[in-house]
């Protein structure tokens, strides 16, 4: 069997099982003994070879009982994987995947990024004028954190470029509000206002606007009416102070006090009355 052959009959079994997840459907062969119809509850007709029906029944993908076939939960796994499949083969062409490591709760987990995806994607390429990145990786995950909370905590479609960190503008008594949020959206908005109270008004608009509202610079100057250039040193300064928030550096260990002395030496003890 010539491989356009293989891949004809793939595509074929595929478009069957998924024809199948509607339900269960009649099967009337043909007269000419090579291909049957297929037709759903619904009236949905499919021509389908005998031979890709007949291999599926044989793997065990599809039952057939009598003239009619239904998807069996092995066909629904075959289905699954092929999704999965064609989703890594397009990740594999069109994205910018990089490793990272996230934190989930109180556990660290090795993860794939995609940066063609990321807000902060094309600025994580951006060089210094010493060819050093001009982001530094810190920076970077402290971006995607802060992006994180924000959509966990479902604070996009309740905001605007004016935003500003409050947990709830309803009324005791009301309905929704924090009420309706669950304990990890809540936590992600506590997250997003010490993260926000952690770079100051003066930064915090600017890191809230290209993480979260994936605006580009040039749009965060335009609105801001800040010079050319001033949102990308803005942005950097944000998200160093955030990163340092995130890990803040260990505290500075004061020399202990040491006095030289003979092995006799005894400090004397002044008393006053």
């Amino acid at each position: 069997m010539t491989e356009a052959r293989i891949g004809s009959d793939r595509k074929a079994l595929l478009r069957l099982l998924r024809l199948l997840t509607r339900g269960p459907a009649a099967m009337t062969p043909r007269g000419d003994g090579v291909q049957a119809e297929i037709e759903t509850a619904d009236g949905t007709v499919q021509l389908v070879r005998l031979a890709v029906a007949t291999d599926a029944a044989a793997r065990g993908l599809l039952r057939r009982e009598g003239g009619r076939v239904a998807l069996t939960e092995e066909g629904r796994a075959h289905l699954r994987r092929a999704a999965a499949s064609a989703d890594e083969s397009y990740l594999a062409q069109h994205a910018d995947l990089v490793a990272a490591t996230v934190e989930v709760g109180d556990t660290r987990q090795r993860v794939r990024l995609n940066r063609a995806e990321s807000p902060l994607g094309s600025l994580s390429r951006l060089k210094g004028r010493d060819g050093a990145p001009f982001l530094p990786e810190e920076a970077i995950a402290a971006g995607e954190r802060l992006a994180a909370d924000f959509t966990r905590g479902q604070l996009q479609p309740r905001v605007t470029a004016s935003w500003e960190p409050r947990l709830s503008s309803r009324g005791k008594g009301e309905r929704g509000g924090m009420a309706e949020l669950t304990d990890s959206a809540v936590a992600a908005r506590l997250a997003v206002n010490r993260a926000t109270e952690a770079m100051g008004p003066e930064l915090a608009g600017v890191a809230l606007d290209v993480c979260c509202f994936m605006k580009g610079l040039e749009t965060v100057e335009r609105e801001r009416q800040w010079p050319a250039r001033s949102a990308k040193l803005l942005l950097r300064a944000a998200l160093m102070a955030l990163a340092r928030h995130y890990a803040p550096p260990a505290p500075r260990r004061r020399p202990a006090t040491q006095h030289w002395g003979a092995e006799d030496y005894r400090p004397e003890i002044h008393h006053q009355f």
